[in-house]
């Protein structure tokens, strides 16, 4: 599976940077969107204002320290139950504490991982978590591949 969408929440440019050098230079797949706050993200995620016709994603790579709304708020809005629920959380922190690693999963990540300060190890992450969600394992079907998402009221 290599036509996935993957979108990148991460307000630090050094770290964008990262992200997209490793999937240009290693040749990852997927097709990589990136936003820098969290607000941003959710009008991606429900499709609003200048996002109304971006593609749903079918993973979304997120750092917890973000300005105003934060990751563990994505994460949250994520899990409540809407038709964003299916979609994989990977979260992606520069924290090195254990309460966000339990918060994390508490709030329904599927993976935590630790960024690192060497900027080869940090591509090699990338590079392995992408391998694993694009190639290895199945995600559910992507609402924009015809299988329009059921909404709940509260989605509005």
């Amino acid at each position: 599976m290599t036509g996935v969408d993957i979108l990148l929440v991460e307000d630090n440019d050094g770290d964008v940077r990262l992200v997209e050098r490793a999937f240009k230079t290693r040749e990852l797949p997927g097709t990589l969107h990136v936003v820098q706050t969290g607000d941003r993200a959710l009008d991606w995620l429900h499709q609003r204002g200048e996002f109304a016709e971006r593609p749903y994603p079918d993973l979304v790579l997120l750092d917890l320290n973000l300005p105003a709304i934060s990751g563990e708020a994505i994460l949250e809005e994520i899990q409540s139950g809407s038709h964003l629920q299916r979609i994989p959380v990977v979260v992606l922190t520069s924290s090195q504490a254990d309460d966000d690693l339990v918060m994390a999963y508490e709030a329904g990540a599927n993976a935590f991982l630790r960024k690192s300060v060497d900027p080869e190890e940090f591509t090699d992450i990338i590079q392995s978590f992408t391998e694993f969600w694009v190639s290895t394992a199945d995600l559910p079907p992507n609402p924009d591949d015809g299988e329009v998402p059921q909404q709940n009221e509260d989605d509005t």
